[in-house]
């Protein structure tokens, strides 16, 4: 990260952008730019409850994996987090159908994604490891693809607002993110794996359904 840094120090172009409104002035924004903004809203929403089921996946499956009938250990278990990775491949390949007009029906195939993977969770949960790496995939690109398909659509909205808007569209869908992983220990508690994927779908089942009543996406 700090070549990086030193990388892009020198090559950036330099950028100051004329600044017309104070701090406080833009804080005081940000909830007229929510309130009139529905596109931001529904992406936004959409991702807050995909990230939900993201976190609450993604927290208990090391408890999960350390139990039985796995009994994996902490190197195994940082192994199984590496095939999460593979859902980075998604970033490129959701820009393009956004660019060439397919958002919404990614959107909803991200949404499938999302479910089909906690599907393959709570069959994995009963023993079948390579169910639960195939739906930690699934579930990555899908929230992967979902978050730049929310990010181009806002992006497209008002360049002068888009830092604003990034910032909005963040912070809702990691309160969907907090939710999922305040929810996590209890219900891994009380029923496992399981217990977690038939909770967790209903995240994506809840976008779903919002989403299918919604004919104006971007």
């Amino acid at each position: 990260m700090v070549g990086l840094t030193a990388l892009l120090s020198r090559s950036l172009p330099v950028r100051r952008p004329s600044i017309s409104h104070g701090y406080a002035e833009l804080i005081g924004s940000l909830w007229t730019i929510w309130r009139t903004t529905p596109v931001l809203r529904q992406r936004a929403i959409y991702q807050a409850y995909l990230f939900a089921a993201f976190t609450l996946f993604w927290t208990t499956i090391p408890l999960q994996l350390a139990s039985q009938p796995f009994g994996l250990s902490q190197t195994s278990i940082a192994l199984f987090s590496l095939a999460g990775a593979l859902g980075a491949v998604a970033a490129p390949i959701a820009g393009r159908l956004a660019d060439n007009g397919w958002s919404r029906a990614a959107t909803g195939a991200c949404m499938v994604m999302v479910a089909s993977a906690l599907m393959l969770a709570a069959w994995g949960a009963k023993g079948s490891l390579a169910a639960l790496v195939a739906a930690s995939v699934l579930l990555d690109v899908g929230v992967q693809a979902s978050l730049v398909i929310g990010q181009r659509a806002i992006y497209s909205l008002s360049p002068d607002q888009r830092s604003r808007f990034n910032g909005i569209y963040i912070a809702v869908f990691f309160a969907g993110g907090a939710l999922g992983s305040a929810m996590a220990s209890l219900l891994f508690a009380r029923g496992g794996g399981e217990l977690v994927s038939g909770v967790a779908l209903l995240f994506p089942l809840i976008a779903l359904a919002i989403y299918a009543n919604s004919w104006n996406d971007r």
